[in-house]
């Protein structure tokens, strides 16, 4: 049977101000120590007196064991035999009951890159990712109690949902090219991005964690795979530049018979409008420049 382990809450704990104590325990202990000195001069009575001095200073001191201080985005969360009394996030010097122990906690921003991950993607391919997350501690009771490391716990939910993210996205699409065509880890960003902070805030919120931002850090295919996926990156990329200069040659020569229809310049017949299509085709859709021959006879001839 499985536990049910019930969540921590921050509460306001009750402090006071440091300086105040800080002034009250120095008169004390300056008190005490008037005291045995006036005794040792003889200037007070009894001895007794002596124990009373002593007894000022070691009450003055007490007084000075309650005092700590806060920065701005930090809080002490304060605990009495163990129990938690609630967290004080008010800047500045401050005092509780000595017998009250502090525990100090970080409420400030954090940033993290995680460590590189090799982990397959949707379709089985070994690649290389890493994330930059932003985070912070939300409530201190949580993060204190709830888990027993919350900075680890943290790192841990960072490369778990690492994994799930690229198990559940390919690394891009480079085989899927039609109209329904799934997100993919390198073309959709914005969108890994905001699912994984959106997993991680589901996963850290039990240390009272939030994460503000979380975004991919490093991708790359495993180095096994990436001279291969290069190659073929640059195969993609070769092909697409030829579709589109094809494309644009096509469009130039269309445009090209359409203005020497228009304006009356030659006309051509079928034979001669092919001849002339093949020859400025080639010519722009060529890897080097055209050498130009002279035509001495007819195009029939």
């Amino acid at each position: 049977m499985q536990t049910q382990i019930s969540a921590s809450v921050e509460a306001q704990a009750t402090t006071s101000s440091g300086i105040l104590m800080l002034l009250l325990s120095l008169l004390v202990t300056l008190g005490g120590i008037v005291v045995i000195v006036a005794t040792i001069g003889g200037a007070i009575g009894p001895d007794i007196n002596l124990l009373w001095g002593v007894l000022l200073i070691v009450i003055g001191l007490f007084l000075m064991c309650g005092l700590y201080t806060l920065q701005p985005n930090e809080a002490m969360a304060i605990l009495l035999f163990g129990a938690y009394r609630g967290t004080d996030r008010k800047p500045g010097l401050r005092w509780v009951v000595p017998w009250y122990s502090r525990k100090k906690v970080s409420t400030r921003v954090r940033n993290v890159t995680s460590d590189k991950l090799k982990v397959n993607d949707n379709r089985g391919n070994p690649i290389e990712i890493a994330a930059n997350v932003v985070w912070r501690v939300r409530d201190t009771a949580q993060a204190l109690f709830d888990v027993d490391d919350y900075a680890a716990f943290v790192n841990i939910q960072i490369d778990t949902a690492l994994r799930d993210i690229t198990s559940s996205y390919a690394y891009d699409d480079a085989y899927d090219k039609g109209e329904d065509h799934q997100p993919t880890l390198r073309a959709d960003a914005e969108l890994v991005a905001e699912r994984l902070r959106d997993e991680l805030n589901e996963r850290v919120r039990v240390a009272g964690v939030v994460v503000d931002e979380a975004r991919l850090a490093h991708l790359a295919y495993a180095p096994e795979i990436a001279s291969a996926m290069l190659r073929r990156q640059q195969a993609e990329a070769i092909l697409s530049a030829r579709r589109l200069i094809v494309q644009g040659a096509v469009e130039m020569v269309e445009n090209a018979l359409e203005r020497l229809q228009e304006l009356d310049v030659v006309e051509l017949d079928e034979d001669r409008k092919a001849a002339m299509v093949s020859n400025l085709l080639v010519v722009l859709c060529a890897d080097r420049e055209a050498q130009p021959v002279v035509n001495a006879g007819t195009l029939y001839g």
